[in-house]
């Protein structure tokens, strides 16, 4: 039986209930109340408020669905953006606790849009994870009203009805990004406007999406780093303050872009929509990328150069140093690694693209055949003592990095270039030959110049083995564009940060220590180091028609090479005089 107090009109009475079975034990009773306890904690914990405009830093065990609150919309916003990043590992952002087919997105920067009703100042949906391990990132809600435009409305390639994210895709050439386009602005509780009832100015068509581009700093793979620099872009205002803005797209064009892959360097791409008519304006989700990858097991982020790499480099580096200050000395040597580099480039480019060998071994062939064309242009030298025919080839290698670091600046992005290959390598090739032209009139101070030039350039590429540069974009650049036939429509870009301006002034300072050494060091001696043949034969002849010189009267080689055999076979003849003495 079970009892009941009731305090009508003050009167205090007791009234008997009726039961079908006994009462509970009280054991029972005290654990129904700790699973609701548990309940009601468990519920608390897996649930995090989002409030408008503000980070929210969110941790996610294994296999873990989290509900996500969002409170204190304004009354005056249309819709809300929501997105959440994490630095490599992948969570879901769901309308619904179990992700549907067009519901949900997964990614390491998901987002979604959240159209509002009419009175509505909150609205709930579910983040999860989906590899299975301990996701942490930090996500941010958006308002936007109903004149600015909606990111991704008028989706018709991807999942999602309403698709706010840029989808990113790497190689090692070259970083994809794709979004949807966008749609007009409208009203709570009012339908969204036809995508493509017409085309004319009061239609989505007007629309403009201004790509950005923002750096973090170089040789920095923290999260830390990566959630400080998408608090800066996150929303519009931060993305047009802080980002590269690197194109504008029409509605009538495709909604992509292409630029340079830069492994390990982090790289955040945004893309702002803008409507022209009413000066409004809505961001897509930002996404970045490191363009690797931090689960590899080898050369993963975090140790992206290959032995084989770093080793060929660093013996680079120390040649280059010794043609940096002994180039024109050593000629011998300066010819050995002209030849070396100009040859090992361009049949690594040559088995790259004809063969699917392993890096290794198209590195090491490029070596060898490097080996043997330094040794040849070294022999030619010797044989023939032709200098112009050397100068041609030295003229060649700063001809072709003076023509990578005019197409590494910005000049290098101009649509004319990007949209041309043609117009690219006919451009490339005249820089190129226009500094040979140079080394005919002075062919000892060009000689010495691409001694300082190129060799203090091959100490950069061999710091840039262990820590990154993006220098050696100078010339990787025009590799990937050699490699790569669909590279010409991405941007080469790059950060230029502190360690580059400190690369930058090393180069400098070696190559211009080095020219000045040499020229001084060089202005009383003969303007190139005669040919050791040339110099035999002249020997030779002038030992032949000079009478009074002791070795006109030394027999050839083998008679002396014979009188010698004759002197080991034969008994020596004593000390003496055998000859009658004259009176």
């Amino acid at each position: 039986m079970f009892y009941r107090y009731d305090t009508h009109k003050g009167a205090r009475r007791m009234s008997l209930w009726r039961s079908c079975g006994p009462p509970p034990p009280p054991l029972l009773l005290l654990l129904l109340l700790l699973l609701c306890l548990v309940y009601d904690a468990r519920t608390q914990e897996n649930r995090v408020v989002f409030l408008p405009g503000t980070f929210q830093n969110v941790s996610l065990s294994q296999n873990e669905t989290v509900l996500v609150e969002v409170s204190r919309v304004q009354s005056d916003a249309a819709f809300v953006t929501l997105q959440f990043h994490t630095q490599h590992r992948n969570a879901t952002l769901a309308y619904t606790r179990v992700p549907g087919a067009g519901g949900a997105h997964s990614g390491v920067d998901p987002g979604l849009v959240f159209p509002l009703d009419p009175g509505q100042i909150s609205l709930t949906l579910f983040l999860s994870t989906t590899d299975g391990e301990p996701v942490s990132g930090s996500g941010v809600t958006l308002p936007y009203s109903s004149s600015d435009p909606v990111p991704g409305g008028c989706n018709t390639e991807f999942n999602l009805d309403v698709d706010p994210n840029i989808y990113i895709h790497y190689n090692l050439y070259e970083t994809t990004i794709r979004f949807a386009p966008a749609n007009l602005g409208y009203v709570r509780g009012e339908p969204a406007p036809a995508c493509d009832a017409s085309s004319g100015p009061f239609s989505r068509w007007r629309l403009e999406y201004d790509v950005f581009q923002f750096f973090l700093p170089e040789n920095d793979l923290s999260e830390r780093s990566l959630f400080r620099a998408l608090e800066t872009v996150a929303d519009t205002e931060g993305i047009v303050a802080n980002g590269n803005k690197m194109l504008t797209l029409s509605s009538a064009e495709r909604s992509a872009a292409v630029f340079s892959s830069i492994p390990g360097q982090g790289v955040i791409y945004s893309v702002v929509v803008r409507d022209p008519l009413l000066n409004t304006s809505a961001s897509y989700v930002p996404v970045h990328t490191y363009a690797c990858s931090f689960s590899s097991k080898l050369d993963d982020c975090h140790t992206l150069g290959k032995i084989s790499t770093k080793l060929f480099f660093t013996i680079t580096g120390l040649a280059g140093l010794l043609v940096c200050f002994l180039g024109h000395r050593f000629f011998k040597c300066e010819l050995f690694c002209m030849g070396f580099s100009f040859t090992a480039f361009f049949f690594f480019v040559l088995i790259s693209r004809t063969t699917e060998l392993d890096y290794d071994i198209r590195l090491a062939l490029s070596a060898l055949m490097g080996v043997v064309a330094g040794v040849m242009l070294v022999m030619s030298w010797w044989r023939f003592g032709s200098i112009m025919a050397c100068i041609v080839v030295i003229g060649f290698m700063l001809g072709f990095l003076m023509a990578s670091t005019v197409l590494f600046t910005p000049l290098g992005d101009l649509d004319i270039f990007r949209r041309s290959d043609a117009v690219f390598w006919v451009t490339f090739c005249c820089i190129m030959i226009a500094v040979p032209l140079f080394f005919v009139r002075w062919p000892r101070e060009g000689n010495i110049t691409t001694c300082g030039v190129v060799g203090g350039y091959a100490v950069v590429l061999a710091v840039n083995a262990f820590v990154y540069t993006s220098l050696s974009y100078i010339t990787l650049n025009i590799l990937k564009r050699l490699l790569n036939s669909n590279f010409s429509g991405a941007f080469t870009n790059v950060p230029f940060q502190g360690i580059d301006y400190i690369m930058l002034s090393v180069w400098v300072v070696l190559g211009v220590s080095g020219i000045v050494l040499q020229l001084l060091r060089e202005r009383e001696r003969p303007f190139f180091p005669p040919s050791p043949y040339l110099m035999w034969l002249q020997e030779r002849e002038r030992r032949k028609t000079n009478v009074l010189d002791p070795s006109y009267h030394c027999p050839p080689l083998p008679n002396r090479f014979l009188s010698r055999l004759r002197q080991l076979t034969r008994r020596s003849e004593p000390a003496g005089e055998h000859t009658p003495l004259l009176l």
